[in-house]
């Protein structure tokens, strides 16, 4: 139930006192001051069961509507129960404050004082509603980020549990090639694989990771293809090194997306794959050339779309993808920070 502790000591002693008054249930000039005080000790009693009362069947009954899709009928059905339950509380407490009292009975000063407490519970029921619908949708959204950072953490893991055996496999069918013709290229590459394997086991668990940290693990690893793809794969890079390091991005986002030019394009001596990664303005722009593959590529699209998802969980900036008629374009939104993660 929402915290109303303040609410309840402003308003129910306000109420006790305004009810009575409205209502003219009291003739004030009948009694004296101490016995005008400890009227209004009773009627705030009466504020305070209404109160209480109408806090109760906000908190249990209104559940008992959730099967009404439109809120405007749940709302009316808690402030109808409400309504009614008020205006029994201060018709009780009005007939029994006659017969306490100096007052004649009267009909309209009751009519008044239940009049006036239901409109009072109705008051309270829409505040509550109001201030108990804004922290369920904060907790709804609360919610529903948590679920999709599980569920992005849980793609991601997938992603590179699928990377590892297909990675290991083709980079030792390579290097167990050029063991054999060519020596001196399989202890670089060898070496190159040694780097590329340490970043995956340092960087699985990390958010971020240096903008240089990452270009370092990308060069490494476009050695590599560029081994296996004879030299069917160009890299280049334009960036402004002023930032001392202190711009950073998702780990594996440049990876995600080379890999996604390779997976959805041909490329030939004739024709090679051109992938530029350029810093501009607040964003990493990871451009390659198009040319899409004859057949249909099994693609479930599950790499863009999850560091996609990456980015507004943990930056709350989106990824832009362009395309034009020759090139494919990814903009990372730089993030910037002082911390040292690589």
């Amino acid at each position: 139930m929402i915290k109303d502790k303040y609410f309840r000591l402003i308003f129910i002693p306000l109420l006790g006192i305004v009810i009575p008054f409205f209502s003219g249930i009291i003739s004030y000039s009948l009694y004296s001051v101490p016995q005008i005080i400890a009227i209004n000790f009773y009627f705030i009693l009466l504020s305070f069961c209404i109160w209480s009362g109408a806090s109760f069947i906000h908190s249990r009954i209104r559940f008992l509507f959730n099967n009404f899709n439109n809120p405007i009928v749940k709302v009316f059905s808690v402030s109808l129960i409400g309504g009614l339950f008020g205006a029994a509380i201060s018709g009780l407490f009005s007939i029994a404050w006659y017969k306490i009292s100096k007052e004649n009975f009267s009909w309209p000063p009751v009519f008044r004082c239940i009049a006036f407490s239901s409109f009072a519970v109705l008051l309270f029921t829409l505040t509550y509603e109001i201030l108990f619908l804004g922290s369920q949708r904060n907790l709804y959204s609360k919610i529903v980020d948590q679920l999709d950072w599980e569920r992005s953490k849980a793609e991601m893991s997938a992603l590179k549990n699928e990377l590892h055996p297909h990675f290991i496999f083709n980079s030792l069918n390579t290097l167990s090639y050029l063991i054999l013709n060519d020596p001196k290229t399989a202890h670089e590459f060898n070496s190159k694989l040694a780097s590329v394997y340490k970043y995956f086991l340092i960087n699985k668990d990390r958010e971020l990771i240096t903008l240089d940290g990452e270009l370092e693990f990308i060069e490494n690893y476009f050695f590599m293809l560029q081994i296996r793809h004879d030299n069917k794969l160009h890299l280049s890079t334009e960036l402004n090194n002023s930032h001392g390091g202190t711009l950073m991005i998702l780990p594996y986002a440049l990876h995600t997306l080379v890999e996604n030019a390779i997976k959805h394009n041909e490329f030939t001596d004739a024709n090679p794959l051109c992938i530029k990664v350029v810093l501009n303005g607040e964003y990493i722009h990871v451009i390659n050339n198009k040319k899409p593959k004859l057949y249909s590529v099994n693609s479930t699209g599950v790499g863009l779309r999850n560091l996609g998802s990456r980015y507004m969980l943990v930056c709350h900036k989106n990824i832009l993808v362009e395309t034009t008629e020759n090139e494919f374009i990814v903009k990372l939104p730089i993030i910037k920070s002082t911390l040292n993660y690589a």
